[in-house]
């Protein structure tokens, strides 16, 4: 609280980054507008409309990042262990006592607001993962301090795929950035992790598994001809082959036993396997038609048919792009894409500067939560990745993405007007 007496306090904050979030905040809260307008109901601070109750989320989201700018950064250090453990109580809670919306059990209901914990969780890790890294700042990253670090992040992924909800679960595997930043992981290990994504899709796109398994065993048999005078790498090539060979057996075995038919579906219409436009494939062609329509200037605010005529599913929520992309058209697309564009580069920078391991660490791992949710959102409504159901950050309507994504930036903007103050370690 001290601070408050400290004239160049408020001059310390990074006030950019504050613009950027406003910026999106009132972007969404007009688009959620657009998404659910109701002529009966036009005025845009009516409470029973989503639009109304979106106006309330933000101003006290405004109010809780004044307040996190106020208290003493040391606070969230030595309070991420507890926070940490009561997003676990609320996590295993939901399960007993938790609202059932569209097959997740991810609510609690409070009164007419229904609280999400796993939106919290993506806060609480990264505050007891930069807590815990920030602790081993004199040791060389070793193999039992990523362990470590990686429980911290899969427990509450282990909670959350109980309700079941997918892709909040996926979010906390962005954190990834923040061990390879951190130097626990190394580009290999990336490079590795892209290759999997590949084969994950190619066993996917190819009929049958055998067929893979023997292209990728004419590559392998390539480079070892390529290399055959270095044992070492004939060595390597050997085992990647070996490994590939099981994890595409694994891949395909998951994909007909372990996926649901909804999910499995989903992938099929992405990789084009699959046309189902009336069916499973609804919800993105609809989001296609009304981002396409959208030409080059868009059709004009509270004009768009598909918005307006409710076509697209969950417009004001998942698929609030797309009245950005119908009302707006390509220019207010690219517009937005780039704010966010902004804001992530001025997240990483501010990372870069801090002069604690805690502050990088917890700036990386905001810049990864975010970059997640934003890409994964605005992938799945063009149709470049699955439909998993995650929220556009700022954007999208609800109180508890709007809070936690809120509170998630200020700790780090709080973090940052503080950096001159602390002793780097």
């Amino acid at each position: 609280m001290n601070n408050l007496n400290n004239k160049s306090f408020f001059g310390r904050i990074d006030w950019l980054t504050i613009f950027l979030w406003l910026s999106l905040c009132i972007i969404g809260w007009f688009n959620i507008h657009a998404a659910v307008f109701d002529p009966n109901h036009a005025s845009i601070f009516n409470l029973d409309t989503n639009y109304g109750k979106q106006s309330i989320y933000i101003f006290t989201a405004f109010i809780i990042g004044i307040c996190i700018l106020i208290i003493d950064q040391r606070f969230f250090i030595s309070m991420s262990p507890i926070i940490y453990g009561v997003v676990v109580l609320l996590l295993v809670a939901v399960l007993v006592v938790g609202r059932n919306v569209g097959g997740n059990q991810a609510w609690i209901p409070l009164g007419s607001f229904r609280l999400q914990p796993s939106e919290f969780g993506k806060l609480a890790t990264c505050l007891l993962l930069a807590t815990y890294l920030n602790t081993q700042t004199n040791k060389t990253p070793n193999l039992q301090s990523l362990a470590i670090g990686a429980s911290i992040v899969l427990f509450p992924v282990m909670l959350v795929m109980l309700q079941p909800d997918t892709g909040s679960a996926l979010a906390f595997f962005s954190l990834i950035f923040v061990f390879y930043r951190e130097g626990y992981l190394s580009t290999q290990f990336l490079i590795l992790g892209a290759l999997a994504i590949l084969l994950f899709v190619l066993a996917l796109l190819v009929p049958n598994q055998w067929i893979l398994i023997g292209i990728v065993a004419v590559i392998c048999g390539f480079a070892i001809f390529l290399f055959r005078k270095k044992q070492k790498y004939i060595i390597n090539i050997a085992i990647f082959f070996v490994a590939s060979a099981a994890y595409i057996s694994v891949v395909d075995f998951a994909y007909d036993n372990i996926l649901q038919q909804h999910q499995r579906n989903r992938i099929d219409i992405i990789l084009g396997k699959m046309d189902d436009p009336k069916g499973q494939g609804y919800n993105l062609n609809q989001s296609k038609i009304a981002i396409g329509s959208g030409q080059l200037f868009g059709k004009g605010y509270l004009q768009g048919t598909q918005t307006k005529y409710n076509f697209v599913p969950e417009q004001s929520t998942d698929f609030i792009f797309c009245t950005i992309g119908e009302e707006w058209g390509f220019v207010g697309s690219v517009t937005l894409i780039a704010l966010y564009i902004v804001l992530l580069l001025r997240i990483v920078h501010l990372a870069e500067r801090q002069r604690t391991t805690f502050a990088r660490t917890y700036a990386y791992g905001v810049a990864s939560i975010l970059f997640f949710h934003f890409f994964i959102n605005i992938g799945m409504t063009i149709g470049i990745v699955p439909v998993i159901g995650i929220p556009l950050p700022f954007i999208s309507y609800g109180g508890s993405s709007l809070w936690s994504f809120t509170i998630l930036l200020f700790i780090l903007l709080r973090f940052d007007s503080a950096r001159k103050g602390l002793s780097p370690n």
